[in-house]
């Protein structure tokens, strides 16, 4: 068998490898709450408050003389300072109402325009009335005096931190790859730049990389999805990340630029989330992209792109197209969006689902995960699809396929989840029921078409973060969530074990790849082999007590495999 050309030792990661360059035939696409402070600056002046219970209790004194006065005719006037006191208190109570939402919304304004993948971690309440400033003009510096990083405010670090540890107790395959692999560093020398969700999730990520010797720079492939908590332990760990939760399309621009552009710094990794830096590498650093060793992707977005550039012979790197891989499709796609669908909308809409009308485009594994969710909780699911293969097995599945157009004036909720353009337009929005709620949960916030809601007799109001009403001139609304992006990852959680199987799969696709010989790989995109992905899914196994069953010689050998492995063809999914 062939080894590949590190060194695993202890590690013991698959030694049979399929030939990557056997053409395969199936390639289809498928915060923390506000500190004391923090609620300290946004609660009315205690000094105040003070002062008019003191004022109430003197008025109280000398209700029984006002009341003599008022029946003798005479006047008792409250005393100047006390309506003084009062006057101020509801002055700033009000101004404190009216001015948050405006704010917010005219931030949500300024954004919504944005057609680039930038689509869509944190709870509905978490760090909505921080500065809204951005960062880059502001030097900060970590304990260490690095300052080689761009957040929001390294001061909560410590916040960040302990999210970190709350991930890593979920997240176990990556704590066992720095124990087996961690003295060995098989990265070392990688320069790895990503481009992903900064999360917790993502930095047990991060920081597993760097155990295993790589130098990393990071960005984040969402203005939403951010933890600026954990962005900021991060960079006091010494990571160099640029991001913040509520980027502008230039912030979102400009970080990737400075992951990339840095000076002393030649990176030699791309682990991308929508393909947004491999384009930006592509075009503004050619130079660059030509001494990049290896491209890991992980969304149907980027690897469409990279599709493209391959069939196009301009993708001039070897790329591993990780959404396809089977750890990917049939865990993170269908159990994390199972599990974090109704968190999204629980939190932002706080709506009841039990016999909901509810419309889902797309049965892929994120389509499969949403409508599972939506069918527990008692609601009436439509689903939509241009796959006869994923139509069948919608309708096997008990679900009802129907045009989105035959429906859309009654249904209560619809939900986005092709990873295609343009799938609810604004004829579909234009007959939408009063109150109807629209979300997306695939990865490119182009499914909406936001552009054809900001025309002049549309109104735009911020109920909340992350949610707005769109007002039609007769009054009519639909509820728009996290502006068209990534549901769950703007307006709530995503569970981390699960996550764990994805980051997994990146880091041993990015230490395959990094330390493959010359021309094992060729300028092409590959699909992570299956042994690759089944000792993903064994590293994970023995959270849950599993023990797997091992086939005898005799077993092995009537269906023409390995006793170890792999079970599946490589084209299988």
């Amino acid at each position: 068998m062939e080894q590949t050309s590190a060194s695993w030792g202890k590690l013991s990661l698959p030694e049979e490898w399929p030939d990557p360059n056997v053409e395969d035939e199936d390639r289809g696409q498928d915060s923390s709450c506000l500190s004391r402070a923090q609620t300290a600056k946004s609660s009315p002046n205690l000094l105040q408050m003070l002062k008019a219970a003191e004022s109430r209790r003197t008025s109280h004194s000398k209700d029984k003389e006002e009341t003599e006065a008022s029946k003798n005719g005479t006047c008792a006037s409250v005393p100047e300072a006390q309506k003084t006191d009062m006057q101020i208190q509801y002055t700033e109570q009000k101004q404190e109402f009216n001015q948050r939402p405006i704010k917010a919304g005219r931030r949500s304004m300024s954004r919504s325009m944005s057609q680039s993948s930038t689509d869509s971690h944190s709870s509905v309440c978490s760090e909505s009335s921080e500065d809204e400033s951005s960062p880059r003009e502001k030097l900060q510096k970590n304990t260490r005096g690095l300052s080689d990083f761009c957040i929001k405010n390294i001061g909560q670090a410590v916040f960040g931190r302990r999210e970190i540890q709350i991930a890593e107790q979920e997240m176990p395959a990556l704590m066992v790859l720095r124990k087996r692999a961690g003295g060995e560093k098989p990265l070392a020398g990688a320069n790895v730049v990503g481009c992903t969700h900064i999360t917790a999730q993502t930095a047990v990520l991060i920081e597993t990389l760097s155990v295993l010797g790589a130098r990393c720079r990071w960005a984040a492939c969402n203005i939403f999805s951010t933890q600026n908590t954990v962005a900021a332990a991060l960079a006091e760990a010494g990571i160099s990340v640029f991001a913040w939760r509520g980027e502008s399309e230039d912030d979102f621009w400009w970080c990737i630029d400075r992951c990339v552009g840095a000076e002393a710094w030649q990176p030699n990794m791309i682990l991308d989330d929508g393909g947004d830096l491999t384009h930006w590498i592509y075009k503004k650093y050619p130079d660059t992209f030509k001494k990049i060793k290896g491209i890991v992707e992980e969304s149907v977005t980027g690897v469409y792109r990279l599709y493209q550039l391959s069939k196009a012979s301009r993708l001039c790197v070897p790329a591993m197209n990780v959404n396809d891989s089977v750890t990917k499709q049939k865990f993170d796609n269908l159990y994390c969006c199972k599990e974090s669908i109704l968190d999204g909308l629980k939190r932002t809409t706080d709506v009841m689902f039990g016999g909901k009308q509810v419309s889902v485009c797309g049965y892929g594994e994120v389509g499969k995960g949403c409508c599972a969710a939506l069918k527990a909780l008692g609601a009436i699911v439509y689903v939509t699809e241009a796959d006869p293969i994923c139509a069948l097995q919608a309708c096997m599945d008990g679900f009802r396929v129907i045009k989105l157009s035959e429906v859309v004036r009654q249904v209560d909720v619809v939900i986005t989840c092709t990873g295609n353009k343009n799938v609810v337009v604004r004829e579909h929005l234009d007959r939408m029921k009063n109150g109807c709620i629209v979300c997306n949960m695939g990865h490119s916030n182009t499914e909406i078409d936001l552009a054809s809601l900001r025309t002049p007799e549309l109104k735009w109001e911020r109920v909340r973060p992350q949610v707005d009403h769109v007002i039609w001139p007769d009054g009519r609304r639909i509820v728009l969530l996290a502006e068209g992006r990534l549901l769950n990852l703007s307006c709530s959680t995503v569970p981390s074990f699960v996550l764990s199987i994805t980051a997994t799969t990146q880091a041993l696709a990015l230490i395959e790849l990094y330390n493959s010989p010359e021309g094992r790989y060729k300028q092409d995109v590959y699909l992570l082999p299956k042994k690759m992905d089944e000792y993903v899914a064994s590293l994970h196994l023995p959270a849950f007590d599993a023990h797997l069953t091992e086939l005898t010689d005799e077993q092995a050998k009537y269906l023409g495999i390995s006793k170890h492995g792999p079970f599946k063809p490589n084209y299988y999914r």
